[in-house]
């Protein structure tokens, strides 16, 4: 296992005049190890309770890839079921604390998504994107599926869109595509445009009234009030699968490409 690609990455968090910012990173195409999935988690449950806070952006580094999705380097070094149940159980956590956090979440998309980048653009409130943020849910191919992030994601662009994610794994979908099947809001030619509108919707919402958007956030998310146990559930089937010898082989012949 490469050690230092899951002891790398950080997320960075920065509240400016009532808007916070939240950005995350890894050197390997924002990947998410477990140590950024629970920063990340704990920074949204933080900045959500925080009374100078009125609105968060979430964002990842660099101008190239929102997020790859699962580490592989942790992926691979899983032996035992807990292990992995607690490895994807990150990403339920992410998920959880984005749609319990009593602040409308705007989503910044600059590049492709993948897996876990994608439930992350489905957990936000608000997406906007460029056109270079195409999609996929890659997990079929190595031996696995999206199941914790499927929740989200069908709720999201509905069941039909993301099971053509989830079955047709190799596949990107286009920005335009996500855009069509409401993913994202706006998708933009270029990430300066992208930080313009972002930068605009976050200043308009700073002013609006926080207890009339937290009750908003309360009817947006209506119906997922089971999530805790659903994505728990979502966690040890991955955790249960990654284990497989069809996963490891497959997750092997991914990194060597």
């Amino acid at each position: 296992m490469n050690q230092d690609a899951v002891n790398q990455g950080s997320v960075d968090q920065q509240v400016l005049d009532g808007i916070a910012t939240i950005t995350f990173e890894h050197p390997l195409s924002n990947s998410l190890p477990g140590k950024v999935l629970n920063t990340l988690a704990n920074t949204i449950q933080q900045l959500g309770i925080q009374d100078d806070v009125n609105v968060i952006i979430l964002k990842s580094a660099g101008d190239r890839a929102f997020c790859a999705g699962a580490s592989f380097d942790e992926l691979i070094s899983i032996a035992d079921f807990e292990t992995g149940k607690e490895f994807f159980s990150g990403f339920a956590r992410v998920i959880n604390a984005a749609r319990k956090c009593p602040k409308l979440i705007i989503g910044r998309v600059q590049g492709k998504a993948v897996g876990g980048g994608v439930g992350m653009a489905s957990a936000v409130d608000y997406c906007m994107a460029t056109k270079h943020a195409a999609v996929k849910l890659s997990e079929l191919a190595v031996g696995i599926g999206p199941f914790v992030v499927g929740p989200a994601v069908a709720r999201k662009i509905g069941t039909s869109a993301m099971s053509e994610l989830a079955i047709n794994a190799t596949e990107w979908r286009s920005a335009e595509w996500a855009q069509q099947k409401g993913l994202y809001t706006e998708v933009f030619e270029s990430v300066e445009e992208m930080d313009a509108a972002v930068d605009k919707l976050a200043q308009q919402l700073n002013k609006s009234n926080p207890e009339a958007m937290s009750m908003l956030k309360k009817i947006f998310w209506e119906g997922t009030e089971d999530w805790d146990e659903l994505l728990s559930q979502r966690a040890a089937m991955s955790g249960k699968l990654v284990l497989s010898d069809f996963t490891v082989n497959a997750i092997n012949a991914f990194k060597k490409k």
